[in-house]
């Protein structure tokens, strides 16, 4: 899920730097990277792989 997330961040980078889109300080292009690489590393180094999406019981 943050690897997903991490990708769709990646892309709107992408698009901000592409189309030259004037934004405020906080939503350049390289301050999304950033946060991009961020949610990559916390995939990474495996924080959100216990997650579930509902409670399933084992038997």
């Amino acid at each position: 899920m943050l690897g997903t997330a991490a990708a769709v961040l990646f892309f709107i980078a992408y698009l901000i730097s592409a189309a030259d889109i004037a934004t405020n300080q906080a939503f350049t292009s390289g301050n999304v990277m950033l946060l991009g690489l961020a949610l990559l590393a916390l995939h990474v180094a495996g924080v959100g792989a216990g997650w579930r999406s509902g409670r399933t019981r084992r038997r």
